[in-house]
């Protein structure tokens, strides 16, 4: 999740709740408009061949802030695939994924894994700072676009199946796939890793050190503005409206940022079908089971091909 070190930890935790509140999900969904006929303009700068999966690099039009840099992974055979789109962490850019990706290109889908506008290379580079809420909550809006572009982007393509699209999302990106499971009911299933259900969540109520510093030296009459501002993104607003898309939840018993009540109550408000799990790892979840998880999951719901015996493949050539 994005950590923002500069204000506005003060007891306000009730405000943002309120505001969302007065919010229907229809006027929430207004936030993510924009033109889906307008040109993606895809440029390639890079390609890589691992064997036999296509590693593209390309950069395609924002319909909100310049352009979207980003990974296009998939199988060299030609056939008609599965599509993922991936968001990731707020310390994270487009590599977070991009192994999972490799993987799942072996297992018969077409991947695109975005950067964020806080990590992508000048002039694209949007990384506002807290005391500037409506800028930062105009950067998450425009991330969700983008990805939505991205499932245009997805179904433009030839070998890319449109009705088999889902999304992945760790920390940060799967706030932003709350949203999108809620707002575009192209996407067909999605993971939401290491989410919370307000940013004020982990703001305000972290037991990390770093947070509780931050709270103990920032003086409490400081305003409430960025939470009310940027309380329209809060995932906890979309999780209710995602069905008929499934959702799974994957947590971490040993996380770092967020207490157990607080993932409890991020999932316990999605709407079913969903599915719960927890591993034995921290915010990373970089466990061998949440990946074969994940893998069976995307496997029932798009029909990529099972991943296990791709990896046991791999693990006995590397021998």
């Amino acid at each position: 999740m994005r950590i923002i070190f500069l204000i506005l930890l003060v007891a306000v935790a009730s405000s943002e709740a309120a505001v969302a509140q007065n919010n229907s999900i229809n006027e929430l969904r207004q936030i993510f408009d924009y033109d889906q006929k307008s040109p993606l303009d895809v440029k390639e700068v890079g390609l890589k061949d691992s064997n036999g999966i296509r590693i593209h690099d390309i950069n395609y039009a924002s319909p909100k802030f310049g352009r979207v840099t980003a990974y296009l992974v998939e199988p060299s055979a030609k056939g008609k695939y599965a599509g993922i789109v991936f968001g990731h962490w707020g310390y994270g850019n487009r590599t977070e994924f991009l192994a999972e990706a490799i993987l799942y290109a072996r297992a018969g889908a077409v991947s695109l894994l975005i950067d964020d506008p806080g990590v992508r290379p000048a002039p694209w580079r949007r990384n506002e700072p807290a005391d500037k809420p409506e800028a930062v909550r105009d950067n998450y809006a425009a991330t969700v676009i983008d990805l939505r572009r991205g499932i245009d982007l997805l179904q433009a393509r030839s070998d890319v199946d449109s009705n088999r699209i889902a999304y992945v999302g760790h920390s940060s990106g799967a706030q932003w796939g709350a949203i999108l499971s809620a707002i575009d009911k192209r996407v067909k299933a999605a993971v939401l890793m290491g989410g919370i259900p307000t940013e004020a969540t982990i703001l305000l109520e972290s037991d990390d050190p770093e947070f509780v510093d931050l709270r103990k030296n920032t003086p409490r009459e400081q305003p409430d503005k960025y939470f009310k501002t940027i309380a329209v993104m809060d995932a906890i607003n979309y999780v209710p409206y995602a069905a008929p898309t499934p959702l799974l939840f994957q947590f971490a018993r040993y996380e770092r940022y967020f207490n157990e009540a607080a993932m409890l109550k991020y999932a316990r408000a999605a709407s079913e079908p969903k599915i719960v799990k927890w591993y034995d790892t921290g915010h990373d979840l970089n466990d061998l089971e949440a990946l074969i998880d994940r893998a069976k999951w995307l496997q029932t719901q798009i029909g990529i091909r099972p991943v296990l015996p791709i990896l046991e493949k791999k693990l006995s050539t590397s021998k």
